[in-house]
């Protein structure tokens, strides 16, 4: 597997395809993204959260060139913390190990090339496959908001998870 850089004209229509509902996208984005996943629109999201948090998307990609996964990352001068976000694997292409990969390696780039002492991310504690697959990564729970997110008539608690470097 390898990360390379996002690109919109050839990765957008798989992508908008591995975020199917209005749940998925809640899992996925916390609502952050638009959807229905419209080309434009999502063009204007990375943009947004670039010029907001400084995000950087990233798809993860087979040695066969396939499209398996996508994950945005940033960094906190400040602290010297990497922050993962909106992580997503083809669902097609879940439980092969793919995401812990895509994670590993972008961690990996985090530490390397953004020279960041720690990596972040947060899960909702409804999504116990992503947690899982985020330790299996690593990383570890550092604390946990109950109830930061409303979703129809339920709410989710925010899991921020931790990886330092070593």
């Amino acid at each position: 597997m390898r990360l390379r850089p996002y690109v919109h004209s050839r990765d957008f229509d798989a992508i908008k395809e591995w975020v199917a509902d209005e749940r998925t996208n809640a899992m996925w984005s916390a609502n952050h993204a638009p959807f229905p996943m419209e080309k434009d629109a999502f063009s204007d999201f990375l943009t947004a959260m670039y010029d907001k948090h400084g995000d950087c998307p990233f798809v993860a990609v087979t040695d066969e060139g396939e499209t398996v996964g996508f994950i945005c990352t940033s960094i906190n001068m400040e602290s010297n913390e990497a922050m993962l976000a909106f992580v997503i694997v083809d669902p097609a292409q879940r439980g092969k190990g793919y995401g812990k990969e895509m994670i590993e390696l972008t961690a990996r780039y985090c530490f390397e090339i953004l020279k960041a002492e720690a990596v972040q991310l947060n899960v909702f504690t409804v999504n116990e496959r992503a947690r899982k697959c985020y330790e299996s990564a690593g990383f570890a729970e550092r604390h946990t908001t109950p109830d930061a997110f409303p979703y129809g008539d339920e709410l989710w608690g925010r899991c921020n998870m931790v990886k330092k470097n070593q």
